[in-house]
């Protein structure tokens, strides 16, 4: 069959702060003198910008319902597994009676990326209200857009995956590209998924994993399965030069950091089409390789029959997604590189070669297993089959750090240190005037105790030697690089370097012999924290950008978050 659907690239960041969009009050057209109805939408990140754009035109009608009352949407988009996790606690605390049912925290509208996690959704909710059935059925929801999983690589990579029947199983032993195809090239293979946890192409991609390396179709697979075929999943894992929460990133930084980093990545298409949108001189355009059976990313509009749903609410939502699955607004999907969900509608003209897809393409679509082996499956990777991980964080203790600061660091740190998986260490540093020596940290008791001790020592003075503490860091990891991992430095910093014996220029220098094309890769990722103008950007964005890695911008109210985010990546 000819499976039409496709991914929408998340670019959100930018935008989730301007959806409370046009009044429709008629006595203002500011959002935030708005006073009447306000349905809010939660999507999965590939449908955040066309839900953003939709909302505004859609918004600017001023819309009604029947009865005259006035009303707008608001969309936010998240992780499609943030999505599930953010509602069953929000189920949690009404029934315990800590929020009432009328709350702002609840949606009015559900989006999630897949029916993987659609389902999943309904399953927790269950566990909450058993028997009470307020998430619809996956079949009872309409369809809004839909994208294909498919591997992305260059086109010599490419074309080996396309010659063999099933390249999952042939990255359970291939060590080369050449092992999957003679043709290929002798180039190590590089692996790159999104989070399953987090992410609803990661979760797609673990389910077709094992359904690959079980010869089952995902709904046949039992709890059994799991533990039995998790060493090949853990071979394919071994593979993976580095997780992440956004999908289109990956895709991004595949381009950016060449086939060395990561030579192949189960992506969405429009992953595919953002990539080759935005070539820069030099770079080599990416293929969408598509398998013979895979995931249809399926984005419907979940209308929870429940009670945090009035009925003006549940009025204004039919409204909304009429409005969504109409003619005209499936168009700014289309253009935006997803296929539409309404039929009829004519794809979008990044639907070429060019852009390295496919539009006629044909394919198997899997569909979702059993709530609980998906459960079995995500506990496993998190505990058995995920990739190791080393990452040192390098903590910056100036003076600069006092007032909130430092507050809000010790929490997130805490946070941080709380998560750790039992695949996952840390090393903590520490640096002002002075560099300190490392704390290791893992996910056991005493390891977590070694983590807190850290924490509620640390306390703020001196200056700031970013660079050298930056360079102990990268030389700490080589003397004690972790096999067969993922190895990282992480650098939380508000402050310019002021005290450092070694220049950027020197740190640059040094940095570029990490290892970046070679196995025992380091990359760096950098945290500019607090006001602009007290740290140097350009030194984080140089100092991560040299491995692969990125810079990120935080503040106490945002720093938690981001922290968990870049979690993720390891």
């Amino acid at each position: 069959m000819i499976v039409k659907d496709f991914f929408l690239i998340p670019q959100l960041a930018a935008v989730i702060g301007v959806l409370l969009l046009t009044a429709c009050n008629g006595t203002s057209n500011s959002a935030g003198n708005f006073t009447g109805l306000k349905a809010k939408v939660l999507v999965g990140s590939a449908l955040g910008d066309f839900c953003n754009q939709a909302a505004t035109s859609f918004n600017a009608t001023q819309p009604k319902l029947d009865n005259g009352t006035a009303f707008q949407v608001n969309c936010e988009a998240q992780g499609s597994g943030d999505i599930v996790t953010k509602l069953v606690s929000l189920a949690t605390q009404l029934k315990n009676g800590t929020l009432q049912a009328d709350a702002a925290d609840f949606p009015t509208i559900i989006s999630l990326d897949g029916d993987i996690y659609h389902s999943q959704l309904i399953y927790r909710i269950n566990q909450v209200y058993p028997g009470q059935n307020y998430i619809p059925q996956i079949t009872d929801s309409e369809l809004v857009a839909s994208t294909p999983m498919v591997f992305m690589a260059q086109p010599d990579v490419a074309g080996g995956l396309r010659k063999v029947a099933d390249p999952y199983k042939a990255l359970v032993t291939a060590k080369t590209h050449r092992d999957i195809d003679a043709s290929g090239p002798p180039t190590v293979v590089h692996y790159v998924h999104a989070a399953p946890t987090r992410s609803n192409s990661g979760l797609q991609t673990l389910v077709a994993q094992y359904a690959s390396v079980s010869s089952k179709r995902p709904e046949e697979l039992i709890v059994a399965d799991v533990q039995k075929f998790q060493p090949q999943i853990q071979q394919i894992q071994s593979k993976i030069t580095r997780y992440g929460v956004s999908t289109n990133s990956l895709a991004q930084a595949m381009v950016k950091n060449g086939p060395f980093w990561a030579s192949v990545g189960s992506v969405y298409e429009s992953s595919v089409i953002a990539a080759n949108s935005g070539l820069q001189p030099g770079q080599e355009r990416y293929e969408a390789v598509y398998p013979k059976v895979t995931f249809t990313s399926n984005m419907r509009a979940i209308v929870p029959k429940a009670p945090w749903v009035s009925a003006d609410e549940k009025a204004a939502a039919e409204k909304f997604i009429t409005y969504l699955r109409s003619p005209q607004t499936q168009k700014i999907a289309t253009d935006l590189g997803l296929r539409p969900g309404t039929p009829g509608v004519a794809l979008g003209p990044k639907f070429t070669s060019e852009f390295g897809v496919n539009s006629q393409t044909k394919y198997d679509s899997l569909r979702p297993p059993k709530p609980e082996v998906v459960e079995a499956m995500l506990k496993s990777w998190q505990e058995v089959a995920k990739k190791p991980s080393l990452v040192v964080v390098v903590v910056d203790s100036s003076g600069s750090m006092s007032g909130n600061k430092l507050p809000a660091v010790q929490n997130t740190l805490q946070n941080y240190i709380k998560n750790l998986g039992p695949k996952e260490q840390i090393a903590l540093i520490d640096f002002d005037s002075a560099i300190r020596p490392p704390v290791l940290v893992d996910g056991t008791p005493q390891g977590r105790d070694r983590g807190l001790q850290f924490i509620s020592s640390l306390d703020v003075e001196g200056g700031t030697k970013l660079y050298d503490a930056a360079l102990y860091a990268r030389n700490w990891l080589q003397q004690n690089l972790r096999k067969d991992a993922i190895n990282a430095v992480l650098i939380l910093t508000d402050g310019e370097d002021s005290e450092s014996k070694i220049n950027l220029n020197q740190l640059s220098e040094e940095l570029k012999q990490s290892g970046f094309s070679t196995d025992q890769r380091i990359s760096f990722f950098t945290v500019g924290y607090g006001k602009e103008g007290e740290f140097n950007p350009k030194a984080l964005k140089t100092i991560s950008e040299l491995n692969g890695g990125y810079y990120s911008k935080g503040d106490p109210e945002t720093i938690s978050r981001l922290m968990a985010d870049l979690q993720v990546e390891f």
